[in-house]
């Protein structure tokens, strides 16, 4: 399961958002996240982004190579351009976990039926654990973002830093509910474990599509289809080689 599965796999997400229950699976979880983050921003980003400049600014004025410089504008600027970098994950990382919550069972049993309809359920997964795999990549993301806090002072670092982070909370998102219902325990460990690559190749892309101008809006729908697709094939594959192999 190379790259070419990957290729297949995204292919495959995205022809199937013609689907009708795919379209409207699309839509509102997207239109709710929008909504909770639209308001929020149109509250407290003028605020937050002078809060951020001046932070910013204090940070390079202890810089003696920069001190002399008038950066007000310039981290000005550069607060906006984090917020952007902070507002796009956010509003589409809220529509993966409403999808987790009320739509990934419906998006499994469209490509389990037209892809994978001899495979086997083996409700390795449920409710309960989908909400403590959403908790730890909630607080994957955060360790992860104060650990990267250092390289923050770098501009040039900062899409980078984004997406990095991004790659790995998605592919934690959309791996479990990707498999729950076909997988038992001991499958989802073993798929996870030799998968991390491919894996967390798809969560970077996604990190990388939902900044893309309307694209980004199909995005948590679509790499959601992609992720139950690669990750059923990869089951169905491994189930087809015996024991003994």
């Amino acid at each position: 399961m190379g790259s070419m599965s990957i290729a297949r796999s995204l292919l495959y997400g995205f022809v199937n958002l013609l689907h009708p229950r795919m379209l409207w699976l699309m839509v509102w979880p997207m239109l709710i996240s929008l909504a909770i983050w639209g308001t929020a921003a149109i509250a407290l980003w003028v605020r937050t982004a002078v809060w951020l400049g001046g932070v910013l600014q204090q940070w390079l004025a202890a810089a003696p190579f920069v001190a002399r410089f008038d950066l007000g504008d310039a981290t000005l600027v550069a607060a906006h351009v984090v917020l952007f970098l902070l507002f796009v994950p956010l509003v589409y990382l809220t529509a993966l976990f409403i999808l987790g919550v009320f739509g990934m069972q419906a998006m499994v049993d469209q490509v389990a039926r037209r892809s994978y309809p001899q495979l086997e359920r083996r409700r390795g997964g449920g409710v309960a654990g989908s909400v403590w795999n959403g908790c730890v990549a909630l607080a994957g993301m955060l360790l992860l973002g104060l650990a990267s806090l250092p390289l923050w002072l770098v501009p040039p670092l900062w899409p980078l830093i984004t997406v990095a982070i991004l790659g790995w909370v998605n592919q934690r998102l959309l791996r479990y509910d990707a498999l729950a219902e076909h997988a038992d325990a001991a499958e989802m460990q073993r798929v996870f474990r030799g998968r991390r690559a491919p894996m967390y190749t798809l969560g970077v892309l996604l990190a990388l599509v939902a900044y893309v101008p309307l694209v980004g809006f199909l995005a948590p729908v679509a790499f959601g289809l992609a992720f139950i697709h690669y990750l059923l094939g990869v089951l169905a594959a491994e189930r087809a080689v015996p024991a003994g192999d």
